[in-house]
């Protein structure tokens, strides 16, 4: 059983999963945040890897990636982070990034060597389902690897539920089909969360997209078994003088 699967055998409401640019504000920010994280409650922590062109992240995510590849952040830096910090993380870590960067570096390289610095899974949101069946997602099982998937609310039934099957660890249900970080109508989303519900999914559903304090993940999670926050994360490090503190507050602003 990975991480990821132990983690939702054991807690299968209420789940939080925290997302931020690794590389920023610092260039070694990363670890520092990644303690602060697990020490103050987050459940899973999905560490942005940063690109050029990300297609699905909102302007303040997009902000966050210029800034860490300005202060140098690549994949290989990040895993040396990671590293060192190895022994001391006890929540699962899951890499966000695009196929480009991690094709350079190489595939079954980058994940051999994320699996071996701790890592648990990954979501690659421009890796086409094909693909993953004729060839990727069997180096990714290899090295030990969960695999998520995103659906938004135009996924078909049909196409959901052959998602749902290929991925490991959790299936990321986008709350709309706009970028990251706007904000989101919880009524209009309600529907799409029950029709997931209603499906009998073998993975958990993390709902992401327009999360950004209390009172939506209070209704995301009325109908899934938790979700993902961003960019209100990010917008909380931007100039944080003392992380610890700064993580701290927010995590006890939502949960």
């Amino acid at each position: 059983m990975s991480r990821l699967q132990a983690l939702f055998a054991n807690k299968k409401e209420r789940v939080l999963n925290v997302y931020f640019t690794a590389g920023y504000p610092q260039l070694d920010s990363t670890t520092t945040i990644i303690q602060a994280l697990q020490n103050n409650g987050a459940d899973i922590i999905e560490l942005g890897m940063p690109y050029s062109d990300p297609l699905a992240d909102g302007p303040v995510i997009q902000e966050s990636g210029n800034i860490a590849l300005q202060n140098g952040m690549t994949i290989a830096v990040l895993f040396e982070q990671l590293k060192k910090i190895k022994g001391q993380i006890n929540i699962p870590i899951i890499l966000m990034g695009y196929m480009n960067p991690v094709m350079q570096y190489g595939f079954e390289k980058f994940c051999a060597d994320a699996s071996a610095v701790g890592v648990d899974g990954l979501i690659l949101p421009d890796l086409p389902e094909y693909e993953f069946e004729m060839e990727y997602g069997a180096i990714i099982k290899k090295y030990g690897l969960d695999f998520v998937f995103l659906v938004t609310p135009e996924t078909s039934t049909e196409r959901i539920q052959q998602l749902d099957n290929l991925s490991t660890g959790f299936l990321y249900a986008v709350s709309s089909s706009a970028t990251t970080g706007k904000d989101k109508d919880f009524n209009s989303v309600e529907k799409y969360l029950k029709q997931l519900q209603s499906m009998q999914l073998k993975n958990p559903v993390l709902v992401g997209f327009g999360i950004k304090d209390r009172n939506t993940f209070e209704s995301a999670c009325k109908y899934a078994n938790g979700a993902i926050i961003g960019t209100a994360f990010i917008k909380a490090l931007e100039g944080s003088i003392n992380i610890d503190a700064t993580v701290k507050q927010f995590i006890s602003a939502v949960v």
